[in-house]
């Protein structure tokens, strides 16, 4: 699965320099508190993924200054921020706006969809990317809406603001 990379309808910022970096150091404590709870609270999301568990994932936020690392090996769990100049090689790259990649992971929006229509964009290994699909498809509840009740009430409200942000482009 690969999109067309040469015209992205996306403007990104620069995942390069001091922002990138700065950005990127403090938003790892949320990231790794989330990722831990998220692995401990849908231990068979690991399951679905298979061979696929060493991946490395890279995902990229379009609007934010730096990418997401993943790679969901429950014997060395990995999610980190990463200025994009930095990011490493990654079997799968998964490309769009935030909220977008959030509604993703939360199965509220058809990734083929955007997909076609070139909001998402997409390129490495199919398998690796199918694999991750499902398994997020198979979890009840919504993660975002676990990871913002990790935070209580501010949480849910940044959650709230996003999604109605995000409504309204």
């Amino acid at each position: 699965m690969t999109a067309n990379t040469g015209t992205a309808p996306h403007q990104r910022l620069p995942g390069q320099g001091a922002v990138a970096r700065l950005s990127a150091m403090l938003v790892q404590p949320i990231l790794s508190r989330v990722v831990r709870r998220v692995a401990e609270r849908h231990p068979t999301l690991f399951d679905r993924l298979g061979p696929h568990q060493t991946t490395d994932f890279l995902i990229d936020p379009i609007e934010l200054p730096f990418a997401l690392h993943l790679r969901p090996d429950p014997q060395a769990l990995v999610l980190r921020a990463v200025p994009r100049d930095l990011a490493p090689a990654a079997g799968v790259t998964i490309r769009g706006r935030f909220m977008l990649l959030l509604e993703l992971i939360d199965s509220k929006e058809d990734g083929d969809a955007a997909f076609f229509s070139r909001d998402l964009e997409v390129t490495g290994d199919t398998e690796a990317v199918v694999r991750l699909r499902n398994a997020l498809d198979d979890v009840d509840g919504s993660i975002a809406e676990e990871t913002a009740d990790m935070f209580g009430a501010p949480g849910r409200a940044i959650l709230t603001r996003l999604r109605r942000s995000y409504v309204s482009t």
